[in-house]
């Protein structure tokens, strides 16, 4: 059961829980019986995350410089994934994740299958009748948007022909800690009309006449590997390559977009210079990203030295996996570091929310917030609070919150 919490502690001053009654109807409804287990108790947070229009502005500012560079010729050239098919479609929900603290908002990294729009989705609408303070950070009909992003990904490879099929692809599907929001998203398809199945890589298959899952031809696979070049799936990249099939996100807007090298390159100005971005675009970022280096091994005692001031993250990984707080690295696992290929980025600590607990006591839950965008328009923001080093949802109180702005 989600309890609720208030907020005693923001940067407002203000007190923000969330009214859970029609949260839990809608979990315990159609849509995801059987699939809320007890493991998902912690998906949604009991509060909701109160922001400024400062912090909304600059993160906007952000993403759209991002957008200026990608948009380079010169990058596009440079972050090329080396296969003579090149997509017109962008990709579907990219995630622009910051921590906000008293020196602005700071993005730490952009997804490609950014989890979590569905399950915002159902969160705001459990709000509906809700008065909570200042705005929400969504699109106007949520639901139809989603729809109409996935529609324009297909017209954009196949013109007017009707989008028909939807298979929501991961491994093992049912065992993933998201799967609920795959429910949530098959709902929403079936809702527009389209068949939508959820399947294994392995159960999809290339026929003469295109791929099948089942009996069902594939117009589109929603792609939520995590194995983002799609090396461990040779028969989908083929697939993919010769446009059997509408993949979105695929590993070209990976490369552009996500690959954790790129905030290295995106802090550095020289780097920028040399591509012709203009220095508005260039000085939004230095203010935007904290600063991103590789890490390389004949540097190993400087960066022993001064490890408390940086995060570590390997270059293409996933979801928190292998990511450490220099000040929290022992010396072995410093020694792994070295050897593998990891990028550092500065030390932004994220923002953090002072919670009443149901037993009378207190805690702090930090925060990040992201951003799905959608060929550079931000659809929704939302917040995910944690304790620990990294996001988890495994915290009394946490998970997915949602995001309202105030003066």
């Amino acid at each position: 059961m989600i309890e609720e919490f208030s907020l005693t502690q923001s940067n407002t001053g203000a007190s923000c829980p969330i009214e859970s009654a029609r949260l839990q109807q809608l979990l315990a409804g159609p849509e995801l019986a059987g699939v809320m287990l007890e493991a998902h108790a912690n998906l949604f947070a009991s509060i909701a995350v109160l922001v400024t229009q400062a912090e909304i502005t600059q993160m906007h500012a952000v993403i759209a410089a991002i957008e200026r560079v990608v948009a380079l010729p010169a990058w596009r050239r440079q972050h090329q994934t080396g296969a003579q098919f090149q997509p017109s479609n962008p990709g579907v929900f990219f995630g622009y994740d910051f921590h906000l603290n008293a020196d602005g908002a700071h993005l730490i990294e952009i997804n490609t299958n950014a989890g979590g729009a569905f399950l915002n989705d159902l969160l705001l609408r459990s709000q509906c009748n809700v008065a909570l303070p200042g705005k929400k950070l969504a699109l106007d009909e949520l639901e139809q948007a989603i729809v109409a992003m996935f529609r324009r990904e297909w017209e954009l490879q196949c013109g007017a022909a009707p989008l028909r099929s939807i298979v929501i692809v991961d491994e093992a599907p049912s065992s993933q800690y998201l799967y609920p929001e795959f429910v949530l998203a098959q709902q929403m398809f079936e809702r527009a009309g389209m068949v939508c199945l959820i399947a294994d890589p392995a159960g999809l298959q290339a026929r003469g006449d295109g791929v099948y899952c089942g009996e069902v031809r594939v117009d589109m696979v929603y792609n939520r590997l995590t194995d983002f070049s799609l090396q461990q799936f040779p028969h989908l990249l083929r697939a993919y390559e010769k446009q059997k099939i509408v993949l979105t996100p695929h590993p070209q807007a990976y490369a552009l977009y996500a690959d954790k090298r790129n905030l290295a390159q995106l802090t550095d100005t020289a780097y920028l210079s040399s591509l012709g971005a203009e220095q508005s675009t260039i000085a939004t970022l230095q203010a935007g990203i904290p600063q991103t280096r590789m890490v390389a091994a004949q540097d190993a005692e400087q960066w022993w030295a001064e490890r408390k001031l940086w995060f570590f993250k390997p270059a293409s990984g996933f979801g928190s996996k292998g990511t450490y707080r220099g000040d929290k690295i022992t010396k072995r696992v410093f020694e792994e570091i070295m050897q593998g290929e990891y990028v550092a980025q500065r030390l932004a600590p994220p923002g953090e929310r002072q919670i009443n607990t149901a037993e009378g006591g207190a805690a702090a839950l930090k925060f990040d917030v992201r951003c799905y965008v959608y060929q550079g328009e931000v659809q929704l923001i939302a917040a995910r609070m944690y304790q620990g080093q990294t996001t988890n949802f495994r915290t009394p109180g946490g998970g997915f919150a949602l995001v309202r702005v105030v003066d």
